[in-house]
C-alpha cells in the first residue's frame, strides 16, 4: 500500500461487487462446496436467486422457479440452499466496513455492492488499488469481488459486468472505451430496464455505444433526464452523484408469505408479533421512533378455489415509539379488527411509518413515563439478541413452534452468533 501514489487530477470511481453473494455466504461456512454448482432459493423456496459459476453453467437461469430445475439439479447433484438474510445481511456488513478503509466516500449501493470513491488513487497505481480492495475483502471476510473502475458511476459498472464476464478480477475502463461499449448490450447498461431497452432497440440503439453518441436532446425527450444522464455518464462526464450519507428510512415493513395457509387467528398473531419484533428492532439501531403502525393480511389473489380477502388497518399512536411492547400491543388490536373467521391466509405483515430520529420526539407529560423506562429494557435486548443471536430474548406471544414460517426445507441453519456454525477444520 505504501507504494500507492495519490492525486486529485480525474474523478475515478470503483464498483465492489460481490461475486455469487448468496452462494459466497454459504460457501464461507462449508468449505465442501467451494468447487461444486450451488444455487439459493428465494422465499418459500420458490424460485433460483443466487448461482454459483457452475451452476451458471449448467443452464439454470436465475428468477428461475425451482419445481422447473428441479430435475436439471437433481441429476447433476446440484447443491440447493433456502435464502438466509441474517447470515448475508451480516456478511455484507462486514464487507462493507472492509470497503470503507480504502476511501472515506463510499455509497453502500445494495446489499452485495458498493461505489467507492478513488479519485485521489494516481493512474498508475489505480488497478493495483483494486487488487488491494479484493484481496483484502477476501482476506478480511472471504467472500470473492469483482472490481470496475472508470470515471463516472454507469462506466463502472460495466468494467464491472466485463471483470466479472473475463474472470480477470479487476478492470479499469481506460483504454480502448468505445471498442468495450460497441460489445455491451443495451440491456447490461445500468438504468435500461426492460421497457427502456426495448425502445432503444426499436430505434437502432442496441449497445453501449449507440447510447452514448446519441445527442441529449433526443433521449430526453424519448425517455427522461436519467436516460439522459445514463448518456452522459457513458461518455465519461460524471452526472450521478455518490449517495455516501445514507439517508434514513421513511417507514419501515416487515412481512414474509407463510410457508402454508394460515386460518388460525393465534397464528396470524404470532406471526403479526414476530413481524413487529423485527421492525421495532431495525428502527431502534437507526435511533428511530413511528408514529404509526398499519398491520395488513391477505390470502391467495391466485387461489381461485377460495374466496379473496385482503385488508388493513393503521393506527396512529398516542406517544411516538420504539418500544416493541407498546407497538405489539396496537398491532395486535389492530389485527384483530380486520381479521375474518374462514379464510386461508397466505400473508401478513406490518409497516411502521411516519419515522423521525428519536431525540426530535414532540414530547408531552406521559412520555419521560412512560418512554425513558423502556429504553433500558429495549437496549438490553437488543444487545442481546445481537451477541446470541436473533430471538434470543423474545416476546412469549410471538410462540415457539412457528408453524407459518416461510417454507425452507433446504436452510443450512448458518447463525454467525453461534460458535457451533463454525466451519471445523479437520487435521
Amino acid at each position: 500500500m505504501s507504494s500507492i501514489k495519490y492525486t486529485t487530477k480525474k474523478n475515478r470511481i470503483a464498483l465492489v461487487d460481490c461475486n455469487s453473494f448468496y452462494v459466497s455466504c454459504e460457501r464461507l461456512f462449508n468449505p465442501k462446496i467451494q468447487k461444486k454448482a450451488v444455487v439459493v432459493l428465494s422465499n418459500n423456496d420458490g424460485c433460483v436467486i443466487s448461482r454459483s459459476r457452475e451452476a451458471k453453467d449448467l443452464g439454470i437461469k436465475m428468477g428461475e422457479p425451482y419445481f422447473k430445475v428441479k430435475e436439471l439439479v437433481k441429476k447433476n447433484k446440484v447443491e440447493v440452499y433456502s435464502s438466509n438474510y441474517a447470515l448475508y445481511g451480516d456478511i455484507s456488513r462486514r464487507v462493507m466496513k472492509v470497503l470503507k478503509t480504502f476511501s472515506p466516500k463510499v455509497e453502500i449501493y445494495s446489499i452485495d455492492e458498493a461505489f467507492i470513491d478513488l479519485s485521489f488513487i494516481d493512474e498508475k497505481g489505480v488497478e493495483d488499488y483494486g487488487r488491494e480492495i479484493r484481496s483484502r475483502v477476501l482476506k478480511w471476510t472471504g467472500i470473492p469481488t469483482s472490481v470496475g473502475i472508470a470515471s463516472t458511476k454507469t462506466l463502472s459498472k460495466v468494467a464491472n459486468h466485463i471483470a466479472k464476464k473475463e474472470k480477470a478480477g479487476v478492470i479499469y475502463l481506460n483504454t480502448n472505451i468505445d471498442e468495450r461499449l460497441k460489445k455491451f448490450q443495451i440491456e447490461d447498461v445500468w438504468g435500461v430496464g426492460k421497457q427502456l431497452s426495448k425502445f432503444y432497440h426499436k430505434n437502432n440503439i442496441s449497445n453501449a455505444y449507440d447510447l452514448k453518441n446519441v445527442s441529449n436532446t433526443w433521449v430526453k425527450k424519448g425517455t427522461n433526464v436519467l436516460g439522459a444522464k445514463t448518456a452522459m455518464e457513458l461518455r465519461g462526464i460524471p452526472c450521478i452523484d455518490l449517495q455516501i450519507d445514507q439517508e434514513k428510512r421513511k417507514n419501515c415493513c416487515v412481512s414474509r408469505s407463510f410457508g402454508r395457509k394460515v386460518k388460525d387467528l393465534n397464528e396470524l398473531e404470532e406471526s403479526v408479533i414476530t413481524h413487529c419484533l423485527n421492525a421495532a428492532e431495525k428502527i431502534r439501531a437507526d435511533d428511530q421512533i413511528a408514529k404509526t403502525i398499519t398491520v395488513f393480511i391477505r390470502t391467495s389473489p391466485f387461489d381461485k378455489n377460495r374466496r379473496y380477502y385482503s385488508n388493513s388497518k393503521t393506527i396512529d399512536l398516542a406517544i411516538p415509539t420504539s418500544n416493541s411492547i407498546e407497538l405489539i400491543k396496537n398491532a395486535v388490536k389492530a389485527l384483530t379488527d380486520i381479521y375474518k373467521y374462514g379464510y386461508a391466509y397466505q400473508k401478513a405483515g406490518i409497516i411502521l411509518s411516519g419515522l423521525k430520529d428519536a431525540n426530535q420526539n414532540d414530547q408531552n407529560l406521559l412520555t419521560p413515563l412512560l418512554e425513558n423506562k423502556s429504553k433500558k429494557l429495549m437496549k438490553a435486548i437488543d444487545y442481546t439478541n445481537t451477541k446470541y443471536g436473533r430471538y434470543a430474548i423474545s416476546i412469549a406471544q410471538a410462540g415457539l413452534s412457528k408453524g407459518w414460517k416461510m417454507r425452507r426445507e433446504h436452510s443450512s441453519k448458518i447463525d454467525t452468533a453461534s460458535f457451533d456454525s463454525l466451519p471445523k477444520i479437520v487435521v
